[in-house]
């Protein structure tokens, strides 16, 4: 028989919490690593530490320097002078010189990305200098070379055909193993510019179902989950394993809405799924939020959120009248009809993001209360652009991402001005589209950014929901944690083991 006192040790050391058992921290997250390519897997490289931008970006989106130290634009915004840092070297022990930084860029502008979309005409190395120029002006510019597109890789990164092959980066991070899609590992980087990282090597993973990054969590077998769901988010709160963070990120849960479709093209149609929608309910009992949204841009986006803008409501039986007058009457099934046609639609969603599926759910409830007809399918999230690219999407339920760009014109442009793989679809207004330009030009504020704001609200291409927050759970054997809202970095430079 054991001793008391052992039947006692044994079962602290069963709810103890658990202690980094190396000194690798372990990062798991849903996004998967595609290859060694910037224009698909960049921001996994750019979180994790390996690589950098020339600005980056404060939690208010300001930009800032990074491997850039200082920006300016000719008077006539045409030519903009970029000063790069001083001693800063590459994994591999080269220099980064303005010609690797020229080749970088003028590699990211050859692909598929927002450095494609500005109207960049060239792109020349000086003496520690670049020298961009510019078709038109773009006040933008800056925060564009914050995407983690535009990250700057050695020249022997990439292939004869530009292509990533290799990720040789310059941030405190230097990838020792990358096996694509699932992991990647990283060690302190000896050379790097800034301050040193407290801990010496990192690791990620890929894990696509929420319920084992959860477990992984709860288990001490990660030491930052990112990407939770509100069940394991209430179970881990009341975890010894993990402390759980959560910060207001710009970014917005919306249903994606082709406008071309039949039975949505009028406004009013559009309108009244969104007074359908039951925002608070969804926000506090589903995604444990204090609030839904009441516009598209969340307060995290600065001058593009207006207190003035009345919000949107939830009353279903406005939205009923609506459809009514739209010509829709109910059928035997208590589904709409019009012109024998059902009022039913697939709303198209993906399980990266685990709170959608649940959302969908409801949504499935709700529209069904105003005799509308949904059908869900859960399936991967390119399915949403490539059914908004042959036609075939009539809903979407997406999470909209603000603060790629730390600058929200480089979304909108992407996404209403005039349209886009994740923002409009079979809409159009000519004056949202002069409008977004003028503001990335420079000569277009508050108005311009209010009168958009103003058109989306009531056009509605795209239907809010629920204004973000990201939420990770971090091992109690780490220190220093800080959650970026702009999902730009996951600050693991910054990050101590306790001793």
């Amino acid at each position: 028989m054991k001793h008391p006192l052992a039947i006692l040790a044994a079962a602290l050391i069963a709810v103890a919490p658990p202690v980094l058992a190396d000194d690798t921290l372990d990062v798991v997250a849903q996004f998967e690593i595609q290859s060694a390519e910037p224009s698909t897997s960049g921001y996994i490289f750019t979180r994790m530490g390996v690589a950098e931008t020339l600005v980056n970006a404060d939690p208010e989106g300001a930009l800032t320097p990074g491997l850039a130290t200082e920006w300016m634009a000719s008077e006539d915004g045409l030519t903009w002078s970029v000063t790069l840092r001083d001693g800063v070297k590459f994994h591999d022990g080269n220099e980064m010189t303005a010609d690797a930084v020229a080749n970088a860029l003028t590699i990211a502008m050859g692909k598929p990305g927002p450095l494609a979309k500005t109207p960049v005409t060239g792109i020349e190395a000086g003496d520690g200098m670049l020298v961009i120029t510019l078709s038109d002006p773009f006040a933008a510019l800056p925060a564009y070379l914050a995407h983690y597109s535009a990250q700057i890789l050695a020249p022997a990164a990439y292939g004869a055909d530009g292509a990533g092959v290799e990720i040789i980066g310059t941030g405190p991070y230097k990838v020792t193993d990358m096996a694509p899609p699932l992991s990647l590992k990283a060690e302190a980087f000896a050379d790097y510019w800034g301050t040193a990282p407290h801990v010496p090597n990192v690791s990620y993973a890929a894990v696509s179902r929420v319920e084992t990054r959860a477990l992984m969590a709860e288990s001490g077998e990660a030491d930052f989950v990112f990407g939770l769901d509100p069940a394991s988010v209430a179970r881990l709160d009341m975890s010894d394993a993990a402390t759980v963070h959560s910060v207001a990120i710009p970014r917005t849960l919306m249903i994606k809405v082709n406008a071309s479709h039949p039975a949505l093209s009028a406004p009013e149609a559009r309108k009244a799924l969104s007074l359908a929608i039951d925002r608070e309910g969804i926000a506090k009992a589903v995604l444990r939020y204090p609030e839904g949204a009441t516009q598209l841009f969340p307060p995290s986006v600065g001058g593009w959120h207006d207190d003035s803008l009345a919000p949107l409501a939830y009353d279903p039986e406005a939205a009923k009248s609506l459809l009514a007058d739209l010509g829709w009457t109910e059928g035997s099934d208590g589904v709409l009809t019009r012109d024998g046609a059902r009022f039913a639609l697939t709303l198209t969603t993906y399980p990266d993001r685990p709170e959608l599926p649940l959302v969908a759910a409801v949504l499935e409830q709700q529209f069904r209360e105003i005799g509308v007809e949904l059908t869900i399918d859960t399936t991967n999230s390119s399915e949403i652009t490539s059914r908004h690219a042959d036609g075939s999407l009539d809903l979407g339920l997406i999470a909209r991402n603000f603060g790629l760009i730390p600058n929200p014109v480089g979304t909108v442009l992407s996404d209403y001005a005039p349209t886009g793989d994740w923002g409009a679809m079979g809409w159009q207004n000519d004056e949202i589209v002069e409008m977004a330009r003028s503001v990335a030009r420079g000569d277009g504020g508050d108005t311009e950014r209010a009168r958009i704001a103003e058109i989306l609200q009531t056009e509605l291409p795209i239907i809010p929901i629920a204004w973000y927050r990201q939420t990770l759970a971090v091992a109690k054997g780490v220190e220093g944690t800080v959650i970026d809202p702009w999902e730009r970095t996951f600050g693991l430079q910054d990050l101590k083991l306790a001793q």
